[in-house]
């Protein structure tokens, strides 16, 4: 087993592709299979499954990817010690829901560990796809919520993929409108008084099914909706339409500005927001302190 063997699995596992690694990695596609071939023998484990699509991480190849990540690490470590390279680059990626105090959270790390290069990831994306990205270690930290409607479902999957489940929080709904909204001075709302408004939610592309919703009560019917794909777009709509979006009611002003305010809603329903990772996986130094940050900005909000 070499450091280069354990650099070829975890670029594969970062990319999902045989051939889309071998040309980051610039060497042939054979030459990489080969390496990672003779690794497994080796190492007597399967670190990747085969199919037409590509290559997933296998349960134990999931484990094996584990170590060999803390093995690079303290590789680096060394190397940017005792030979006096260049400083050594950090490396650390997020995959959440659109919750402001998880960017905030981020931002804390990059100060914590700013260093001359870094290579770090936010990927506020779609729910299905946050799941399999911690599950395929293209994030070490996921960040989405449970209610009563999806969290059998959601709790299946993450069992499936060998993931864990860390409550940060549970939180009432709460709707999302502008300062300026008819409802503004309401201190709380119903979803009789929310009809004549449009609602906004984030599309989840072929996952689109209620369980995914990054929004909570979405299988109710509404006479007027909007899909988006990002904040800024949701959050200028519900500035510039009198739209509303439900959530967990924690925002940020430096993030989303004063046009944005958060008014409780009137149903009973909870959201338990928490983090994924793999059972797995240790948590890196990164994902230690991302952790704390998180903890730090829910509880000043």
């Amino acid at each position: 087993m070499t450091l280069q063997q354990l650099k070829y699995v975890v670029k594969v596992a970062e990319t999902g592709n045989m051939t889309e690694a071998a040309e980051k990695l610039f060497i042939s596609q054979p030459s990489l299979t080969n390496a990672i071939k003779s690794l497994e023998s080796e190492m007597n484990v399967t670190i990747f499954n085969r199919t037409n699509k590509g290559v997933t991480i296998s349960s134990e190849g999931a484990l094996f990817l584990s170590y060999a990540r803390q093995v690079l690490e303290q590789a680096e470590l060394l190397t940017s010690r005792f030979l006096d390279t260049a400083e050594r680059k950090p490396h650390f990626s997020v995959s959440c829901q659109h919750y402001s105090f998880a960017v905030n959270a981020f931002v804390d790390v990059i100060h914590e560990f700013d260093a001359y290069s870094y290579d770090f990831t936010l990927r506020e994306t779609q729910t299905h796809e946050i799941i399999t990205d911690i599950s395929q270690l293209v994030s070490e930290i996921g960040i989405l919520y449970l209610s009563s409607k999806n969290e059998e479902v959601i709790r299946k999957l993450l069992r499936q993929y060998e993931l864990h489940f860390e409550e940060l929080f549970t939180a009432r709904p709460h709707v999302f409108i502008s300062s300026s909204h008819p409802l503004a001075d309401k201190k709380k709302l119903t979803l009789e008084e929310l009809a004549d408004y449009p609602y906004l939610s984030f599309e989840q592309g072929e996952y689109n099914s209620f369980y995914f919703s990054e929004e909570i009560l979405s299988t109710l019917d509404r006479r007027k909706n909007i899909k988006v794909r990002d904040r800024a777009t949701l959050f200028n709509l519900v500035i510039g339409l009198n739209g509303y979006t439900v959530s967990s009611g924690v925002i940020s002003r430096e993030l989303n500005g004063e046009n944005i305010i958060a008014k409780p809603l009137m149903v009973d329903e909870y959201m338990k927001i928490g983090t994924i990772r793999l059972k797995t996986q240790p948590l890196s130094q990164y994902g230690q302190a991302y952790m704390a940050a998180l903890k730090k900005h829910i509880s000043q909000s």
